[in-house]
């Protein structure tokens, strides 16, 4: 059982998430709350494995979330965090992933209703692994490729299958099932990933892996959009 606080202003949608994540048998829930005062004081007394945070909550209806998530962070490091968003705005994740993106999930509210993605996200972050929904990236980021996206081409197809499989939020562990590799064989792969996409200098592992995945979304989008004008 994954033990979880909810924070979110509206009651309608923090109850009915509770309901949702507590029929799965895979969740506890151990408080609901409305505010970031509240959630920052909820993970103080019960130590959650993890929280599920809207990103606009009183007073100012801003980036509260995000706020939170990294004061709870700072605090709690073992917490994992599920930040849930009705804006598909890519400036909201570079904030909450600015500092690293080990044990962070950012995802649409959309995703709620799909009771397997809110799972995996919070079973991905509390195993210390990050989720980014490629949707934030797809309809926002700039849709000429930039050299990043040109390096792509370099990539083996093996490569690029194992980036494919880093966008969807996959540990290294995963990735390995996934495509009946070894983990050192993944490890391998995402270095060379960040070799050939010029990720290797001046930035930590997770940042250069953000930068991968982003890399690839907007190269992927960019295709789709070739292919439906042709």
């Amino acid at each position: 059982m994954i033990r979880v606080v909810i924070a979110d202003d509206h009651y309608l949608v923090r109850e009915g998430t509770r309901q949702l994540l507590e029929a799965s048998g895979k969740v506890d829930v151990l408080a609901t709350v409305a505010d970031g005062a509240q959630l920052r004081d909820a993970v103080d007394r019960l130590a959650p494995d993890a929280v599920l945070v809207d990103i606009r909550m009183p007073p100012t209806h801003q980036m509260e979330g995000i706020e939170a998530s990294h004061d709870i962070r700072a605090k709690h490091a073992q917490v994992g965090i599920v930040v849930l968003s009705q804006h598909a705005n890519s400036l909201y994740a570079f904030e909450l992933f600015k500092d690293g993106t080990a044990g962070l999930a950012y995802l649409l509210k959309d995703r709620v209703g799909d009771l397997d993605e809110l799972l995996r996200a919070l079973e991905e972050v509390v195993a210390g692994g990050s989720v980014i929904d490629p949707l934030v990236v797809e309809g926002l980021l700039n849709r000429q490729r930039s050299s990043a996206d040109r390096l792509l081409d370099t990539l083996t197809q093996r490569e690029r299958d194992v980036l494919a499989a880093m966008a969807e939020g996959r540990s290294n562990a995963a990735i390995a099932d996934a495509l009946f590799i070894s983990n050192s064989a993944v490890e391998k792969h995402i270095n060379s990933i960040f070799a050939k996409l010029a990720l290797t200098r001046g930035e930590s592992s997770t940042h250069r892996r953000v930068a991968a995945v982003l890399a690839f979304l907007r190269n992927h989008d960019a295709r789709a959009d070739d292919d439906r004008n042709r």
